[in-house]
């Protein structure tokens, strides 16, 4: 079996954010399947109106009932408050197969998106990931004024499956600026990988997990000698999306100011630091990546943010291409530029689930991918 092309399935997609189709949208209708959501989007807006989707994430099959979230459930986090102003949003919101979609709003307007969690710390950043024991790990990167002279120091909160904060880890070195996430668990103890958009540091920290709390047992820079910069669009711009690969225990690191994607071998076990790693794609197609996530088939899916290299006749894609550097296909979020950010794939029985957020109209999109033989 193999992944029917993005550029294949790119009807799901430009239906839920009103784009034009493409001269593929014909084939695409007959590919697509039916996604498990009662909508193929939704508005991120919460009633504080906080905006500007960074994060998303799955809750992962085998996730504790009884909470506030359950397994298929996507979170989404907002890195902008009401008025707009970088490194102020507060909020992760919920979205539910088969639960109410909340309309579009206009910015700077309450929303309906169901809010799991309100945190105290502005600027939750696509640092997002959803632990199987039943916690949600989210990253902040705050300002006080939208600006970039005003950045602060970061931190990763940990949330229980109520919404409550139980754990906080800060470090003014390997957890400065918290920027992106990937995780390896198996319900007691996991991985998790944090890249940090300001020191450059990809750190992997090691925890265990109680019934009530989150431990941190250990902490150790694995890579690091990205370039970054302060950007206007984005707050700054430097290693962003991860996504690993238990099999071959590989990290790969979106580097957005160098327009690559990245591998660091032997992730989860490594005492040593590289510079960078591995160029495992370095690309025209390429336009800034920001988000990063893994196909059940070993491919990679790379969200371009437009930051770097932008062209307005390929704006906000998903970038579809293999590990070993073989560019596939290539589909737009957004009419727009600077639409794309986070992305977030799981398995699913009719192929590959994936949820994108666009931070235009402020929604998160979610479509399926079919297998075909």
């Amino acid at each position: 079996m193999k992944l029917v092309h993005l550029r294949n399935v790119v009807l799901s997609v430009a239906m839920a954010a009103g784009l034009a189709l493409p001269p593929s949208a014909a084939l695409a209708q007959q590919a697509a399947a039916s996604p498990p959501f009662s909508a193929e989007s939704s508005s991120i807006v919460p009633a504080n109106g906080d905006l500007n989707p960074y994060g998303v994430a799955f809750v992962p099959p085998g996730f504790p009932t009884g909470g506030k979230i359950a397994a298929g459930d996507i979170l989404v986090t907002n890195f902008n408050n009401i008025k707009n102003l970088q490194g102020t949003g507060k909020t992760i919101v919920a979205l539910t197969p088969n639960g109410a979609v909340a309309p579009l709003v206009q910015a700077g307007q309450p929303g309906t998106a169901k809010t799991f969690f309100t945190s105290t710390l502005g600027g939750l950043s696509t640092a997002l990931g959803v632990l199987k024991g039943g916690y949600v790990i989210v990253g902040n990167l705050p300002t006080t004024d939208g600006t970039f002279n005003t950045v602060g120091q970061g931190a990763l909160q940990v949330v229980n499956d109520k919404g409550v904060m139980v754990a906080k880890f800060t470090d003014a070195q390997l957890l400065d600026s918290p920027w992106g996430m990937a995780i390896a668990d198996d319900g007691k103890t996991a991985h998790v990988f944090v890249s940090n958009a300001i020191s450059t540091a990809v750190t992997r920290l090691e925890l265990s997990v109680g019934s009530n709390t989150v431990t941190l047992v250990s902490k150790q820079k694995i890579a690091s000698g990205y370039a970054w910069a302060p950007n206007s669009g984005a707050l700054v711009v430097g290693p962003t999306g991860l996504a690993y690969d238990g099999g071959s225990d590989t990290l790969y690191v979106a580097s957005t100011d160098d327009n690559a994607i990245y591998s660091i071998a032997k992730a989860s076990t490594t005492t040593t630091s590289v510079f960078k790693g591995k160029t495992v794609f370095s690309n025209t197609h390429l336009r800034g990546p920001v988000g990063l996530a893994l196909a059940p088939n070993g491919h990679l899916f790379a969200v371009n943010g437009d930051a770097v290299n932008a062209d307005p006749t390929h704006p906000s894609e998903i970038i579809e291409f293999t590990t070993g550097g073989k560019f596939i296909a290539e589909s737009n979020l957004d009419a727009g530029e600077g639409g794309g950010f986070g992305i977030a794939t799981v398995a699913d029985g009719a192929g590959l689930r994936m949820a994108a957020v666009d931070d235009v109209p402020n929604v998160v999109l979610v479509l399926t991918l079919p297998t075909v033989p």
